[in-house]
């Protein structure tokens, strides 16, 4: 629009052109009249919009002498008509107390809401403080300081379960100076590179990676939000994920031994070996057949520790999974024996002197049987027995008897039956028959 100009007070007469875009907004200060008022800086309003203003500079007082002390603008704006006077303005020097002809000055409204209509007047001010009339408002909407391309609906197209896609955003400067922050997705999308981002300058950009990753055979639809300096630009990103694997993994056990079947006499064992897919194996889990199931570690390189066997038989399966649930087995029978010699086998009543080595073995046969049944080894009376020093009491015996009453108890066994099943202090003699029974109900165990 033209404004024409009018002398009225002591400041600027210039005609001008004014021009207000959501780019650009150019008001002339023509036509002001100075009054006298006070300088209030007032803080903009919270968000990131902006604003481009500019206006031509005056020259001449109203009475046509040449102006020689022009010292700022006040750049007046608000959602409100008239914006001038009002309490919201930025103060703006003058390049220079006399400006030349056709001298444009430039200011940019920061912190708007993006998006807001907003009215801008122009006043000048001398160097006494001396403030013009307001100039004829110009009106814009604030835009966002940032852009994110590309615009609309972002189709990663399919993908399959298991697999991902990428796509690619450039977010960019479009007012200079420094715009910082971040971009968020939510699942089965996800932000791989390229935030938080910092932009220095007008027109400098980032690329943002943005990853599909399905998990199940559904199209899914979510927001993708770029936020910067209070502002937020979304877009819509959509794909589609489909179980078109067919194909098994494949699942080995290399270690203890690469052969189908193996036998020891240790009651815990570790499983090893390697596992593949076409896409990806996710999981490998073991199971006895004997009782007890776990999840290994790792995937094409596994380990699953501490499995515990059963006397006898155990068939140890081991399942590789993908991502669809494509399953691939294997097996390894385990056979656990535990082979008992004992020292004086069998003990001779009234004529083999008890030892203490009779009762060393005796204990460690009872952890072995327990440890075989998913329990602790016993806590015993006199840790540690050195023959020729530690003489054997009744209490090693009644330790003994009550080890192995809980491992028969584990494995759903009826009790043994024992001579002298209460051993008092008044008869403490420990006969050839309690250990020989001991011995006995152990070997029944296994």
């Amino acid at each position: 629009m033209t404004v024409t100009p009018e002398n009225i007070g002591g400041l600027p007469v210039k005609e001008g052109t004014t021009v207000f875009s959501k780019q650009r907004a150019a008001v002339n200060c023509v036509g002001l009249s100075l009054v006298l008022g006070g300088v209030l800086l007032v803080a903009a309003p919270g968000g990131a919009g902006i604003l481009d203003a500019s206006w031509t500079a005056p020259t001449t007082n109203s009475d046509g002498s040449p102006l020689t002390d022009l010292a700022s603008y006040r750049v007046y704006y608000g959602t409100s008509d008239p914006s001038c006077p009002g309490a919201s303005f930025v103060e703006v020097a003058s390049p220079a107390p006399d400006p030349p002809d056709n001298q444009t000055v430039l200011s940019t409204l920061r912190g708007l809401s993006a998006g807001t209509l907003y009215n801008v007047s122009v006043t000048a001010v001398d160097a006494s403080g001396n403030e013009s009339d307001c100039s004829t408002p110009a009106s814009a909407s604030a835009r966002i300081a940032f852009a994110a391309a590309p615009t609309g609906t972002v189709n990663f197209g399919t993908v399959n379960v298991g697999s991902f896609a990428d796509q690619t955003f450039t977010v960019s400067n479009t007012v200079g100076g420094t715009i910082s922050g971040g971009v968020s997705v939510s699942a089965p999308f996800s932000v791989v590179s390229g935030s938080p981002f910092s932009l220095a300058g007008l027109g400098a950009s980032k690329p943002v990676t943005v990853r599909f990753t399905p998990t199940t055979s559904a199209t899914a639809t979510v927001n993708v939000s770029f936020a910067a300096d209070g502002d937020t630009i979304s877009r819509i990103l959509t794909g589609t994920g489909t179980a078109t694997d067919t194909t098994a993994p494949t699942v080995t056990i290399t270690s203890p031994t690469s052969n189908p079947t193996f036998s020891t006499s240790a009651s815990l064992l570790t499983l090893g070996g390697t596992a593949s897919d076409n896409v990806g194996v996710t999981q490998v889990t073991w199971a006895n057949s004997r009782g007890g199931s776990g999840t290994a570690s790792g995937t094409t390189s596994w380990t699953a520790s501490g499995i515990v066997l059963q006397m006898g038989t155990n068939v140890l399966t081991v399942q590789a999974r993908d991502a669809v649930g494509n399953t691939a087995t294997t097996s390894l029978t385990v056979t656990l024996s535990v082979t008992l010699a004992f020292t004086d086998d069998p003990l001779a009543a009234q004529s083999t002197l008890i030892k203490t080595v009779h009762i060393t073995e005796l204990r460690a046969a009872v952890d072995s049987v327990r440890v075989a049944r998913g329990l602790a080894t016993f806590a015993w009376t006199d840790t540690t027995l050195t023959p020729g020093t530690t003489a054997a009491k009744l209490a090693h015996v009644t330790d003994l008897r009550t080890a192995l009453d809980q491992a028969y108890q584990a494995a759903g066994r009826s009790l043994p039956t024992y001579t002298d099943p209460i051993l008092v202090s008044m008869s403490p003699i420990i006969k050839a028959i309690h250990l020989n029974e001991l011995r006995i109900a152990i070997r029944a165990l296994q």
